[in-house]
């Protein structure tokens, strides 16, 4: 049982929830974003941003590894010290777009 952190832009709600389903049905305990301020148009201030850029490094602190969702290879500005400091720490980082992730996760 691995311990995996998602990474990546805040838009992609979608393909967060598929990949978190995926690797936690691969046995996987799955550390995921708590909000997504793009795709729900939330609107964090300065601090709240920050705070939550500072927990996201204690969960990839926590993980064996990263799995980014890179949609369409977008890899945002957050996202990039993200796999920087993982990478920094020495966790194996996976892709999304590598096609690890079927499209229909509950199909046979």
């Amino acid at each position: 049982m691995r311990i995996i952190t998602l990474c990546g832009s805040t838009k992609f709600k979608e393909q967060f929830e598929q990949a978190n389903a995926w690797l936690t049905l691969q046995g996987n305990i799955v550390l995921s974003v708590t909000f997504f301020e793009q795709s729900e148009g939330l609107q964090l201030t300065q601090e709240q941003a920050e705070q939550l850029g500072e927990l996201h490094f204690r969960k990839i602190d926590l993980s064996d590894e990263i799995f980014v969702i890179d949609v369409g290879g977008y890899i945002g500005e957050s996202a990039r010290r993200e796999i920087a400091y993982a990478e920094e720490k020495g966790k194996p980082v996976h892709y999304y777009s590598s096609g690890e992730i079927p499209a229909n996760i509950f199909s046979s």
